[in-house]
């Protein structure tokens, strides 16, 4: 099996995500932080870059991540994605040596339990060239999405995310950890629709989070199933 390798990448904040005030100067000042954070999708495009140069197409149609998001990355800050020596399939990223993210690949997804809850509105659209060049354009040079014309594996955490902006906050707020089982891949032209419930809602020292039970067709062919969690409403 090949191992999985450290990498380092200058970290971009997308345009795309200023619809959360948190990844705008402004609305981090306000927040408490000292400038816009770097999406937590992004981050995690710098992690997966280890397990998709590794694993290639193997780990993107039936592979799986656990990721867990510690500190924010800031716009521009460099960022070193070092794989576990005592983990072969641990990733850090890190920005001067000290911890922002941490994931865990596995080249065959563990199997999350579909659990009750109120239902969002689904989610649904056509898969253009962006959910391909996402990485690209953030800082991932890994060449398979390009060379097989599919969604970046960002995707599912990024439309966890929509559901969300849209539908459960009215502020800012952070996207915290996410498990994630890969199904397949979504090519561009797909028709994706993705379906979610609020597992659950509690209250934590940073705010309220929720956690939500995620389901991603393309063309009603299973592509992704998610637990994703969020700080959905920042304590003051």
């Amino acid at each position: 099996m090949t191992p999985l390798q450290s990498w380092s990448v200058d970290a971009v904040n997308l345009p795309e995500h200023a619809n959360n005030a948190i990844h705008t100067d402004a609305g981090a000042r306000a927040a408490g932080f000292p400038g816009a954070l770097v999406a937590g999708v992004t981050t995690y495009a710098y992690l997966t870059h280890a397990p998709a140069m590794a694993w290639e197409m193997s780990w993107l149609t039936g592979g799986g991540a656990e990721v867990r998001f510690r500190h924010p990355v800031l716009d521009a800050e460099r960022v070193d994605v070092l794989v576990d020596p005592d983990d072969a399939e641990a990733v850090t990223a890190t920005v001067g040596g000290a911890p922002r993210a941490e994931a865990r690949f596995g080249r065959t997804a563990e199997a999350l339990e579909e659990r009750d809850g109120p239902a969002l509105d689904p989610i649904e659209f056509v898969v253009d060239s962006t959910w391909c060049d996402y990485g690209l354009r953030a800082g991932d040079d890994c060449p398979l999405y390009l060379q097989h014309d599919i969604a970046h594996p960002t995707s599912w955490p990024r439309i966890a995310n929509q559901f969300c902006h849209e539908q459960l906050v009215d502020g800012s707020w952070i996207h915290v950890r996410s498990r994630i089982a890969h199904h397949g891949v979504a090519p561009r032209g797909s028709r994706l629709r993705a379906t979610a419930r609020v597992a659950a809602r509690f209250d934590s020292r940073a705010g309220e989070r929720a956690v939500l039970d995620v389901r991603i067709d393309a063309d009603t062919v299973p592509v992704a199933s998610l637990e994703h969690e969020a700080i959905i409403r920042l304590r003051s």
